[in-house]
């Protein structure tokens, strides 16, 4: 009898080990570290200095600094990486609710041209010249992605099918932060020197600034019409994340197979968290959510995007990143300067 009553504690013990509570118990070190430091990156913000800097982006450097003074931990990889993949495609799904159909049609056909436009001569221009300047392709691409759409949020969500590391996305995040800060302080100087008036003003901040709170701060700066213009025009190139990032991972597929390197042998993916934000960005549009059930969701997801970047702060190697050097940098200035002065033409032309 003894045999068999080792076998049943052994069979006991195994699935024990397999009860969700176990798996639980492995992700909580890591989802509690990434949270606080989410916590730490909006205490930040409210210091002095740091108020026009998002969590998300404080959260990256929180995490990369706690990566720096501590090393990697190994109790909190399971945690991270459940922030930086799970939580941030929930997440990302989520936006969609901060998206309608009604927006769009707000910016009007000849403003959608403008921003579509934009982004396209964008991101094949930022690609383009990180070829030439020797920028590693995936690097070129989430610096691509983080300029011509949406800064942070496109740059993890690109990442998402792209597979760069977390050295990539912190170099492309801190290029588009740089550059994004530059245009909110800048922008608003600009409309009488280049005679724009406020709803054209309001159209070129958000066809062309990097952040959303960074579009929106510059665009208000200059007045309510300013301001308004230019969140509708942001929250439309927020809305085009979805089809880059289907053609993103397509495109990376396709140079695996070519290559017959990683991913070789494996079919295009389906990001399902893209299809999701395309289904809550509908139903956002076909129904009237109450704003005490809105207002709530929005702040989950600001909340749970800067989780994930807190998770992506703590992959940084320090030593990685300064060995990438000067050119993708230099890259994400030329981006900056093409994105602002080809959205200026295309407004000049059309209002």
């Amino acid at each position: 009898m003894t045999l068999p009553l080792i076998g049943v504690q052994h069979d006991l013990e195994v699935s024990r080990s397999a009860l969700p509570g176990s798996a639980v118990g492995r992700l909580a070190p890591g989802l509690a570290l990434t949270c606080a430091i989410a916590a730490i990156a909006y205490a930040l913000r409210t210091a002095p200095g740091l108020s026009a800097f998002s969590p998300m982006i404080l959260a990256i450097v929180v995490g990369a600094a706690f990566r720096a003074a501590f090393g990697a931990q190994a109790w909190a990889k399971e945690g991270s990486a459940f922030s930086l993949r799970r939580l941030l495609r929930l997440a990302i799904i989520l936006l969609g609710l901060q998206l309608t159909a009604t927006q769009v049609a707000e910016v009007g056909a000849s403003g959608v041209a403008i921003i579509a436009l934009t982004l396209v001569a964008t991101f094949v221009f930022t690609t383009w010249l990180g070829r030439l300047l020797g920028v590693s392709p995936k690097l070129a691409q989430l610096i691509a992605a983080g300029t011509s759409i949406c800064g942070a949020s496109a740059i993890v969500a690109a990442n998402a099918v792209t597979r760069g590391d977390e050295e990539d996305v912190a170099y492309a995040v801190a290029c588009v932060t740089v550059f994004g800060s530059v245009a909110m302080f800048v922008y608003p100087l600009l409309p009488g020197l280049l005679g724009l008036a406020p709803h054209a003003y309001g159209l070129w901040s958000g066809a062309s600034i990097h952040e959303v709170a960074q579009a929106v701060a510059a665009g208000f700066a200059h007045g309510a019409e300013s301001g308004e213009a230019g969140t509708v025009a942001k929250l439309t190139r927020v809305a085009m994340l979805a089809p880059v990032v289907l053609l993103l991972g397509t495109a990376f597929v396709r140079r695996a197979s070519h290559a017959g390197g990683e991913g070789a042998s494996v079919k295009t993916p389906t990001p399902w968290f893209v299809i999701g934000f395309i289904a809550l960005a509908c139903l956002n549009s076909a129904i009237t959510i109450p704003p005490d059930v809105k207002e709530p969701i929005v702040a989950l997801t600001a909340f749970l995007l800067t989780v994930a970047l807190a998770a992506m702060g703590l992959g940084v190697d320090v030593a990685k990143l300064k060995a990438k050097g000067l050119r993708p940098f230099l890259l994400g200035l030329a981006a900056f300067l093409f994105i602002a002065s080809f959205s200026l033409a295309l407004v000049k032309l059309t209002t």
